[in-house]
């Protein structure tokens, strides 16, 4: 964003509804820390997602589970930082929420009063809907996520696409409706074919946000190391490359290493000069000692 161009007005839950109506899509994307947070604002998303998916992109973790509720805080903190005008949502992570509501609002809390989140989310249906009741109860916003749920894959028997069959879809479609039931404000659902999200569409009143779920769904979301091509992991199916930023940094950091092992780096545009004459005052005191 230019300095010239007005700043944005702040995106809120009722104007993500008014683009619902309208059937003007919502565009939401993951960011993890200061500088991507100060990319997506500039590129004009509605909603940032510090997902949990920072322990695979930003940590190093083989998966979603082990990261912490401190890590999480420091990373959507960064993000909250680099903020203005999208909704933050912070996702609760693995074992945070799932023991009690007593747990789940106690954690929830910290991301609202700590990070500056304006929701949180809390995966799958099942007993994470009384979850979700508790918080929306205490007032605490909630985004729910059904689908495929990354912090419980292995249950699902790995990361692959859920409600393939009529029976799994309408299990898929009924914890969509009993969060929304429970007061959601919003629903993430990742890796279902695109028929159970047409389905599910004209039964929810709340803005649904799709990840490899189809064109069905109210807006959609990508993880910023994936769209951007900066992560090394294997990539889903449904995930699109519209830069290539990993291969740029490697090839920039290779034209510096080379330049500093040929003497290229640093040139004399690079340093900096002492004060006329003092340079000679120095050698002068040297030549004291």
């Amino acid at each position: 964003m230019s300095a010239h161009t007005a700043p944005r007005k702040r995106v809120t839950l009722a104007g993500l509804a008014a683009l619902k109506q309208a059937r003007e899509p919502i565009v939401m994307v993951t960011a993890y820390d200061h500088p991507s947070a100060q990319i997506v604002e500039a590129a004009g998303v509605d909603v940032v997602l510090v997902g949990d998916s920072a322990a695979m992109t930003v940590l190093g973790y083989e998966s979603t589970v082990p990261v912490t509720v401190d890590e999480m805080l420091m990373l959507t903190k960064a993000v909250h930082r680099g903020l203005s005008a999208p909704l933050l949502v912070g996702d609760l992570p693995f074992g945070s929420y799932e023991a009690s509501d007593a747990l789940a609002i106690a954690t929830a809390q910290r991301f609202i009063k700590e990070a500056g989140c304006d929701l949180v989310k809390i995966e799958r249906g099942g007993t994470t809907v009384d979850r979700a009741r508790a918080l929306v109860q205490a007032g605490i916003p909630v985004v729910g996520h059904v689908g495929l749920t990354p912090q419980t894959a292995t249950a699902l028997g790995g990361y692959r696409a859920q409600g393939r069959n009529a029976e799994a879809a309408l299990a898929v479609i009924d914890d969509a409706l009993a969060l929304q039931a429970a007061g959601c404000s919003m629903l993430v659902i990742e890796a279902v074919p695109s028929e159970v999200t047409a389905a599910l569409a004209p039964l929810l009143d709340i803005p649904m946000i799709g990840i490899g779920a189809g064109a069905d769904a109210d807006g959609q979301v990508l993880v910023f190391h994936d769209l951007l091509g900066l992560y090394d992991g294997g990539g889903a199916k449904f995930v699109k490359r519209y830069a290539e930023l990993r291969r740029a940094a490697i090839t920039g950091v290779e034209a510096y290493a080379a330049e500093v092992r040929e003497g290229g780096y640093p040139a004399a545009q690079h340093g900096y000069a002492m004060v006329e004459g003092e340079a000679a005052r120095l050698r002068e005191l040297l030549a004291r000692r």
